[in-house]
């Protein structure tokens, strides 16, 4: 079976690992990389066949920078899937909750738990760039005092203990994962969706008109999202998700009709909509 070679951010162990596995089962070779934009370089140079990169949590928002590297790189969504995150407590064999002082991981991890450390004041969130990282370097260190949020694949691969499953404030914790390539593959599948970015004159009205192309032809809007546009004060672009391939009658026409309007547009890509897996 041919391997894809699929890099994400972050230490094995990291639920990005997890999306790869789950994405592309049996034909997965998860390459860990330090940054996000390692990432894209990867991809970008061929030294890897895929990225996998998260994009919006449904407990934290969106993962900006992403956005920003998908601006900044010719690469494709070719794929999206959608992981339930589930965040558990973990330290060295052989510790007790009340021995920890410090717990450790991402950042948007941290966010993710924000009642678990109000009911237990006595340990400290501190952030590391990754949630398989912070597995890895409590499990090759000594201390028993460190705690780390991660996944129950990070605890098997360090050798940690959990100690308190599901710390996340809300069980419907989702991050959604998109596939990217160097190219557009044809989707497999029979939900549709497009993702696209553009800007628009900084005009009164603008706005509406570019909807109103996908509102005229009765084409749904999953998503919209704002970032700053680089080197213009005060302008943005748009990063917009619709239901539909780019290369259907409807949403081909939409999208020229768009080009009209844009001071500036992007297809990022039309791919199958994600499946959803839920893990422990």
């Amino acid at each position: 079976m041919k391997k894809y070679r699929t890099g994400f951010q972050g230490e094995l162990g990291a639920f990005s690992e997890m999306a790869v596995l789950s994405y592309f089962g049996d034909g997965a070779e998860p390459v860990p990389h330090g940054w996000f934009d390692d990432v894209f370089r990867a991809v970008d140079e061929g030294s890897c066949d895929y990225g996998m990169l998260p994009i919006e949590n449904t407990l934290a928002g969106s993962i900006h920078v992403n956005y920003d590297l998908m601006q900044e790189h010719d690469l494709q969504i070719v794929g999206e899937i959608v992981l339930r995150i589930v965040h558990n407590l973990m330290a060295k064999p052989g510790v007790r909750p009340e021995e920890l002082r410090r717990v450790h991981s991402h950042p948007k991890a941290l966010e993710q738990c924000v009642r678990f450390f109000r009911e237990h004041p006595s340990m400290k969130p501190e952030t590391v760039y990754d949630t398989g990282g912070a597995a890895k370097m409590l499990g090759e260190g000594e201390s028993r005092d460190i705690g780390v949020i991660a996944s129950t694949r990070a605890a098997e691969r360090y050798g940690l203990e959990i100690l308190e499953r599901g710390v996340e404030d809300n069980p419907q914790n989702y991050t959604r994962f998109l596939v990217l390539g160097r190219e557009p593959e044809p989707p497999e599948g029979e939900r549709l969706k497009t993702s696209i970015v553009f800007s628009v004159p900084h005009e009164p009205g603008m706005l509406f008109k570019a909807m109103s192309v996908f509102a005229l032809r009765d084409i749904s809007i999953n998503k919209i999202e704002s970032r700053p546009l680089v080197g213009s004060p005060w302008e943005y672009l748009f990063y917009l998700d619709f239901e539909g391939h780019a290369e259907s009658l409807l949403c081909s026409r939409a999208l020229n009709h768009l080009r009209e309007i844009a001071a500036n547009f992007k297809l990022l890509g039309s791919y199958a909509e994600g499946r959803i897996v839920d893990q422990v």
